[in-house]
Formats: C-alpha cells, structure tokens, sequence
C-alpha cells in the first residue's frame, strides 16, 4: 500500500463486512465504535441508519487514518425491528415479517480527521433494499429460532445463511442487505478523493 494513503479503519466488529471487504482485498484495521444506538423521538428508519453511521465512523480516528463505518436496519413499515433480546423475541419478529414485503437499509459514513490545518470531512449515504418474505409456519419459525442464527441478527433472521431460505426475492443491493453496499461505498470513497481499489493490500 501507498504510504501516501490514510490507514484503513473499519469502525465495526461484523464478521459480514469484514469479509465483504476481504473479497476485494481489503485488509483494514478492524476498530468497533461504541456508540447509542437509542433512536430520537419521533426518528424514522431511513434518518436514523444515517445518523448511526455518521456517529460510528466519528467515534474515533486520528490524523492519517480514514474510517469506514456502516449500520443496517430492518423496518417493517415505521417499525425498527433491531437484534432480538431473546428466542421468544426472534419468533415474534420472523412472524411480523413472514408473507411480506419489509425494508432493509444500510447507512455507510467514511470520516478523515482533520490533518495538519486541514478540516475533518465526513460523508455519508443510505442504501435501501426491499426483502419479501415467504409465508413461515411455526414449525419453521422454531427450528430455524433453535439453530441460533437468529439471536445476533437485525430482523432475526441472516440472509447470507440459513434465512436465505425464507427470502422470497429482494429489490436493490443485496450487499446493503449483508451489511455493506459496495458500489454506494466506492461512491464515498471517490468524493473523499480516494479509490477504494487503492486500498488493496498487496
């Protein structure tokens, strides 16, 4: 890599989007943000993605370095459904999304601190996504519930594993429904000034 280039920081511990990034080479430094994820009053799904991630990728950095930072969201109509607390609240979710059509969105923010005099610069995009479920019984819900999958997973259930089963289709970017849109993250990159294929390490 360039020693010209900022070192890469990837402000999320998701196995996903690591290996998203993985597939292109890209080896960044992996640096979770910690930050509230409590939505404001009255926030909407597509606003609030967006903030989350302008606040994960702002939650740390020095000078030289550029951070990436993603946040995804499934909504079902003004309903966030986040991770479940518990089995039982998996269930409930897959079953409000089963034989319908609900919205995924994933918002990407790539930070770079300010550097000798020159100010920090934050960009940020949403991507949005549309998965229809097929109808589920609740011998499905259950088995699936019981192989864990579920448990860490916004909406309950994981597309790239064994949720594939009950995805029906999709509509838009099926990276943004992984955790990471690529072409809407190169976007960010290039107004930032950078190449995303730059950043492959050699």
């Amino acid at each position: 890599m360039s020693p010209h280039l900022p070192r890469l920081i990837l402000a999320s511990g998701s196995p996903r989007r690591q290996q998203i990034l993985r597939v292109l080479g890209l080896r960044p430094e992996i640096r979770p943000a910690e930050v509230d994820e409590t939505p404001l009053p009255g926030e909407a799904p597509i606003p609030y993605v967006e903030r989350l991630a302008r606040l994960k990728a702002r939650d740390q950095g020095t000078p030289g370095e550029l951070i990436l930072a993603a946040d995804t969201i499934v909504a079902l109509g003004d309903e966030l459904l986040g991770k479940p607390e518990d089995a039982a609240d998996a269930r409930r979710m897959l079953r409000r999304l089963a034989n319908k059509e609900h919205l995924v969105a994933t918002g990407v923010a790539l930070y770079q601190p300010a550097d000798r005099g020159e100010p920090g610069h934050l960009l940020s995009n949403v991507t949005v996504s549309k998965v229809l479920f097929t109808p589920l019984s609740e011998d499905q819900i259950a088995g699936y519930v019981a192989t864990g999958e579920p448990l860490d997973k916004a909406g309950a259930y994981g597309i790239q594993g064994l949720g594939a089963l009950f995805v029906e289709s999709i509509t838009g970017n099926y990276g943004a429904i992984v955790g990471l849109p690529l072409p809407a993250t190169a976007r960010l990159f290039e107004e930032m000034g950078w190449e995303l294929l730059r950043f492959v390490a050699p």
